[in-house]
């Protein structure tokens, strides 16, 4: 199932939801989780914490028990306690406020109790609309991807239709950059997510395409937007962290370098690195790389799609 660069959650809030009780595998905040994870959210064991250090960022979808995610996503009754204090913001409220500070300030800076101090809780109260961290980032990722704007795809070419959804991947990365490092290997099949899913399936719909094939090229498309809004995000990072353009730090290098890289050693890289470089004013340009990629993504596509029967 495809959904790399994502798809949409309105939540809604609902009966059932486990309360700070039943702990979590990532739950971070305060208190200790029922696997001995830990206020900041760190866990106890060597195995543990080495499997933490080889995620992205940290963080990846359905890190959480796949049932309480499921019924949390889905507004299942599940087997959280009625008991504890009344709940004072809605699980919409909670979600939301943890979206507007991974907007903001990016994964690293969402805690429970970031969301907690946010909302004016405290951060044990969080526990009694999810068990922890990591079913929240599914209910955050299910919402934006839920709520993205759908295009009606109905009689567009296929290059359009296909070019629409990408246009709409990339918008949302754009607004929401910890999408992008977010690992979906195991997505949180959520509402917004299966939506979502469907929708984009559609592009390929009627290309006489087999089932698998339209999986895997949806696959295709969505992993190419988000390695470019990747590279798009780190530079716009970099530029913001360091206090100099792109454009500033390669005039700063530049008399070095026409020193060290001389046509006579590298003529390729000197001719084509040149002529790239002042064509995009630095290394590189996310707006040219899209527009080019997505021209080899379609024609290549078109090979595959090429004289199939369509519906």
């Amino acid at each position: 199932m495809s959904v790399d660069a994502g798809r949409g959650g309105h939540i809604e809030d609902g009966p059932g939801t486990p309360s700070a009780a039943s702990g979590g595998p990532d739950a971070t905040g305060t208190g200790t989780g029922a696997d001995g994870t830990s206020a900041d959210g760190a866990g106890s064991g060597p195995a543990r914490r080495g499997a933490r250090k080889q995620r992205t960022g940290g963080e990846r979808s359905s890190a959480g028990d796949p049932v309480r995610t499921l019924e949390l996503l889905w507004r299942e009754p599940g087997g959280g306690s009625a008991r504890g204090p009344k709940q004072r913001i809605s699980l919409d409220e909670l979600v939301a406020g943890a979206i507007e500070i991974a907007d903001a300030e990016g994964l690293n800076a969402l805690t429970m109790r970031s969301v907690a101090a946010k909302l004016g809780v405290t951060p044990m109260a969080t526990y009694t609309y999810v068990p922890g961290k990591a079913e929240l980032l599914d209910l955050m990722l299910d919402r934006v991807y839920r709520v993205m704007p759908r295009a009606d795809l109905t009689g567009k070419p296929w290059r359009e239709r296909v070019s629409v959804i990408a246009a709409a991947n990339r918008a949302l990365l754009d607004a929401h950059p910890w999408v992008a490092y977010l690992p979906t290997t195991r997505p949180p099949l959520g509402p917004g997510v299966t939506a979502k899913y469907d929708h984009e399936l559609g592009a390929f719909e009627g290309l006489g395409l087999d089932d698998v094939t339209m999986d895997a090229a949806l696959t295709h498309v969505l992993g190419f937007v988000n390695s470019v809004a990747r590279i798009a995000i780190d530079t716009a990072r970099a530029t913001a962290d360091s206090g100099v353009s792109d454009h500033e730090w390669w005039e700063r290098a530049a008399p070095l370098l026409e020193r060290v890289l001389t046509p006579e050693r590298f003529p390729l890289a000197a001719r084509v690195g040149s002529a790239a470089g002042q064509a995009h004013e630095g290394a590189y340009s996310a707006e040219f790389a899209y527009e080019f990629g997505l021209a080899r993504v379609l024609d290549g596509l078109a090979v595959l799609i090429g004289d199939r029967p369509r519906r």
